[in-house]
């Protein structure tokens, strides 16, 4: 019942943060997604006591397990077959997605360290320890899903709290996407910086489509209803990854010393990894025609929405208040140093799609992969340039972050000392930007925002 409570609280902060978009022009200029208005309010409501016996470790388990069945499902999105022949995927792509994979590799490398000194000062005086600022790029670079699932982590090492501060992080880092995000990208539109770019209709302003405008389907439908429902099937499917997960998480905790330790807790990566070898046992058997992309795609969404709205509701004021200022302060100094980062290295990727790219990487570096291409369709709405297609396959860029994260989570449960987890970080920032060097990924920068678009020398 208690659970059922929270997903129901959940929904209807959804649907007043629906109602708001439609009806407040703020809102509506800033193109906030209604799973922030909605978790925002319910923020509110949840800490004003309006609503009485919250559990608000039940929405953190929520979000964790919302967190873990979405990289499921994009694990079974997959690649269609037209996708795969198209010769769009070009040395272009494959140019934008390292760059921009490695960029965000740099600041999940060097953010834990700002994040580690700033909160070993601003939070003196308060008993907080420099070791949440390290939980930053949990929170910036990965979202609120992670944050839960690595603040868990932490938790277990004996540092309580910590998933309360990684996804107030988190949270935070949704308002600096859109609040900093849409008006670079109303900028860049007035100085000509975009290639495609169109009007804001009302219908997307107001994030609801009118029945003229309703033309996009969810999917198909495989299976006979009177057999197993098209989503049953596709969410039992989820529900074998998940199973599967479990698994291979007690297969990894054979695993000596702190690296088995680590990843037997990350439910969602092993989840991720059980779904792309569902996903080819689909294909060899050859039954992966019964299996819609599409509508896989649509319940990575709903489980989205309501994980970031629930990140929201998960925040409990009464505990983070005595350490509200060090965690203002370090979200405000990673705020800047990300987008110093962003509009530096952005353009220097080399290509026609820069200031896409650039937008689209703030999104990844404050929010997730969904609000980079989210601030993307402002600027480009019809998706014609290559940039939100590189937001998807940067994935494969990222992959020397885990060095990180595994140096930070083996010094948060006492298996590897401060200095090594630094020299870790450390290394692997610097590593990153001698390859942007050598693959010629920080070159000279192709559009700069003070000129317009005839002026930029490619």
């Amino acid at each position: 019942m208690a659970v059922m409570m929270a997903i129901g609280w959940i929904s209807i902060m959804l649907l007043f943060g629906m109602v708001l978009r439609a009806k407040v022009k703020f809102l509506r200029g800033m193109l906030m997604p209604a799973s922030v208005i909605g978790g925002i309010i319910g923020f509110l409501v949840l800490n004003s006591n309006i609503v009485s016996d919250i559990d608000y470790k039940i929405y953190s388990d929520l979000v964790n397990f919302l967190f873990t069945l979405s990289f499921i499902s994009i694990g079974l999105t997959g690649v269609s077959k037209e996708e795969k022949k198209d010769n769009t995927v070009s040395k272009e792509i494959v140019k934008g997605s390292m760059g921009m994979g490695f960029i965000w590799t740099v600041l999940y490398a060097i953010t834990p360290v700002i994040g580690y000194y700033t909160i070993t000062v601003l939070g003196a005086g308060v008993e907080m320890d420099g070791l949440y600022g390290l939980m930053i790029p949990f929170a910036f670079c990965q979202g609120p899903g992670q944050s839960v699932a690595f603040g868990t982590i932490i938790e277990r090492g004996g540092w309580s709290n910590a998933t309360q501060v990684a996804v107030t992080y988190a949270s935070i880092g949704f308002l600096f996407a859109f609040l900093i995000g849409v008006p670079i990208a109303k900028y860049g539109i007035k100085k000509g910086l975009a290639q495609y770019s169109g009007s804001i209709t009302e219908s997307i302003a107001k994030g609801i489509y009118s029945p003229k405008e309703q033309k996009e389907s969810c999917g198909k439908i495989t299976t006979y209803s009177g057999n197993i429902d098209v989503l049953a099937f596709h969410f039992a499917l989820i529900g074998l990854c998940f199973i599967l997960a479990q698994y291979l998480g007690k297969i990894f905790s054979y695993i000596p010393g702190y690296f088995g330790e680590t990843f037997s807790s990350m439910t969602f990566l092993n989840g991720m990894l059980c779904a792309y070898f569902v996903k080819w046992i689909m294909r060899k058997l050859g039954i992966e025609k019964y299996h819609d992309s599409i509508l896989q795609t649509r319940i990575t969404g709903l489980c989205t929405d309501f994980l970031v709205c629930g990140a929201f509701m998960s925040i409990q004021i009464s505990i983070i208040s005595r350490w509200i200022l060090p965690i203002l302060g370090v979200c405000i100094i990673t705020g800047v140093v990300t987008l110093m980062f962003a509009l530096y290295f952005g353009p220097r990727l080399g290509g026609r799609c820069d200031f896409e790219r650039t937008l689209g990487l703030w999104g990844c570096l404050t929010g997730t992969c969904p609000t980079g291409v989210a601030l993307i369709r402002i600027v480009d709405p019809h998706l014609q340039t290559t940039a939100a297609t590189e937001m998807g396959a940067m994935n494969i860029a990222m992959l020397p972050s885990y060095f990180v994260t595994t140096a930070i989570l083996g010094y948060s449960i006492g298996q590897l000392s401060f200095f090594s987890m630094l020299i870790q970080c450390i290394i692997t920032f610097l590593v990153i930007l001698v390859l942007m060097k050598v693959l010629r990924l920080w070159g000279k920068p192709t559009f700069s925002f003070k000129k317009k678009e005839e002026e930029i020398n490619i």
